[in-house]
């Protein structure tokens, strides 16, 4: 049995470098691997390309790289909760990709499958779609998009075996699941690191095969984006 554990974050991350492109798992501050964000920090490295669904909050998550000035380039779908997202975006500091979150999903789970491009009519007629192949299928105008290309992926988990075998845990599978193997390097930050044959194979979300480094993180903080609660 292949055992793909390491012993911390900075294990893990000891090899990303400035200027890299990098997957980052989460939906808001859903599932986002905190630890490994929090070492990026610390490694102070630079001129990163982030892909993400959104940039987390003004003072944690990606926010916190954001306020470092660590991101060059930003390939999100959505920027509403984050004021120096916004800020950076706006002044020209943050170059930024915005795409639909599906075709975001696809091209993340087409690097995943190994498929290099794929055509989708959402984007067709707007900024989205300039410069980019169009087709017609069964009638209906499709743009062609290419998969990501990343030299990591970050994924976080609720349990994990050594093998690399991950499991998610409700909403915070999100963009985990699709981003796991969807670049050169795949490293798993897990709640719970179990002896591999230890989780139930019926159970498992991502095969071990698609992580090359997993690890147990530590002090979860799961902070809720926006607390929701109705009146007693």
């Amino acid at each position: 049995m292949i055992n793909k554990k390491v012993g911390n974050v900075q294990e893990a991350l000891q090899d990303i470098k400035d200027g890299q492109t990098i997957m980052l798992g989460g939906f808001g501050l859903c599932g986002i691997p905190e630890n490994s964000i929090a070492e990026l920090v610390r490694k102070d490295v630079k001129e990163l390309t982030c892909i993400s669904n959104n940039a987390g909050v003004d003072d944690f998550g990606l926010g916190l790289l954001l306020q470092k000035r660590q991101i060059k380039k930003m390939i999100s779908s959505y920027v509403g909760e984050n004021a120096e997202f916004e800020r950076q975006m706006l002044s020209g500091e943050l170059d930024v990709e915005l795409t639909p979150q599906g075709t975001l999903a696809e091209k993340c789970r087409a690097a995943q499958a190994g498929i290099p491009a794929f055509f989708t009519p959402a984007g067709y007629g707007t900024e989205v779609a300039e410069g980019k192949e169009v087709r017609e299928f069964n009638g209906k105008m499709h743009i062609m998009e290419l998969a990501y290309k990343a030299d990591f992926s970050i994924v976080k988990a609720w349990k994990g075996d050594e093998a690399g075998n991950l499991i998610f845990k409700g909403t915070a599978r999100n963009f985990n699941a699709c981003m796991a193997g969807a670049a050169k390097v795949t490293i798993a930050e897990v709640e719970e690191l179990v002896p591999a044959g230890t989780l139930d194979p019926n159970q498992i979300h991502i095969p071990g095969i698609m992580v090359q480094r997993i690890f147990q993180g530590e002090k979860f903080e799961k902070r809720i984006e926006q607390r929701t609660t109705r009146k007693r």
